[in-house]
């Protein structure tokens, strides 16, 4: 579980962390080239991400990668866990490698958790083994349509964290991996080596030359298999203290015009259709909102109900109060 404190941060810490959540150079002494405009050497840089990480002021450093671009899928869940069992479940859901994400949530859908497996089939497979290992019921709610994600964020919890990612190609289907796109994605998806030359060093795990690391994780960057290469920041401790998923019941011949609204908001770090679960969830829109208040996120999420005029039927926030979990993908 991450520490919800805000924790105090150095200029130069702050200045890595807003600048460096994405971007990262695919180049053989990468660490340098993302020090000098900081100011500092490359060996700097590489002891303060050591320490952010080991504050868990960061979770990760590295790619982020999109599974779905890669064949695979990931889905959005849900339980409703009783109180009493409530810590003993978080370690049941835990313990599985394609649960990348998990928040409990002041809902009585109290644990909210993301799916990520290599195949499609593997969701149903996750979702069953939860259901035998806990004894409750998984509500999954799989993404129908995205209309945005992107986020970065500000220390300080001040700026709004929309923003807009990279373009992806005009062909949206799958890449197809081969082994040595497998292997490298498993060597790096917990992160970069944090080191002078960190694509040698993937290249000395792999048998292949650094230049052959280069090439294939750019193609991975083109392809949209990788979002973006960077500082993954706890928002906790950084100062986005309140984190609200906010979910409307949008009248179905209107959710692609309210969702494309909602997406184009910088108050908006992820935005979805995802089907209702009736009688009990009505709700069929999602929007992601973070800020450094509950009242901030309230502020943003009357502002979205706004712009949703009457096409919305009610809403929710579901607020989280703790990160079980947050470790992203694992193939």
């Amino acid at each position: 579980m991450l520490d919800p404190t805000v924790q105090t941060l150095n200029p130069l810490d702050q200045a890595i962390i807003d600048q460096l959540q994405g971007g990262f150079p695919l180049l053989p002494t990468a660490f340098d080239h993302a020090a000098a405009p900081l100011g500092i050497r490359g060996e700097t840089l590489i002891t303060r991400l050591d320490s952010l990480l080991a504050r868990k002021v960061l979770t990760r450093f590295g790619p982020m990668f999109q599974i779905e671009r890669m064949g695979g899928a990931f889905v959005l869940a849900a339980l409703a866990v009783p109180e009493a069992r409530f810590a003993e479940v978080a370690n049941q859901v835990n313990a599985l490698p394609e649960v990348a994400h998990n928040y409990q949530r002041n809902h009585r859908l109290n644990m909210w958790f993301v799916l990520a497996t290599a195949q499609p089939d593997g969701i149903a497979r996750a979702c069953a083994r939860i259901e035998a290992d806990t004894g409750l019921a998984v509500q999954a709610f799989p993404k129908l349509r995205e209309y945005y994600v992107g986020m970065r964020f500000g220390v300080g919890g001040h700026v709004p964290v929309g923003m807009l990612e990279r373009t992806l190609p005009a062909d949206a289907s799958p890449l197809a991996l081969d082994d040595d796109d497998t292997a490298l994605v498993r060597a790096c998806q917990a992160g970069l080596p944090r080191c002078p030359r960190p694509y040698q060093a993937l290249g000395d795990l792999l048998g292949w030359p650094e230049s052959q690391v280069i090439a294939r994780l750019q193609a991975l960057l083109d392809h949209g298999v990788i979002r973006r290469i960077g500082a993954v920041p706890n928002h906790y401790a950084i100062g986005y203290t309140a984190n609200g998923m906010a979910v409307f019941d949008i009248d179905d011949a209107e959710i692609d015009a309210c969702g494309q609204r909602l997406g184009a908001l910088p108050q908006v770090s992820h935005c979805y259709q995802r089907p209702r679960h009736l009688p009990d969830w009505p709700y069929n829109l999602f929007a992601m909102c973070h800020g450094s208040s509950h009242q901030a996120v309230l502020a943003d999420v009357a502002e979205l109900r706004r712009q949703l005029g009457r096409a919305c039927r009610g809403h929710d926030v579901l607020f989280s109060t703790a990160i079980l979990k947050k470790t992203g993908l694992r193939i």
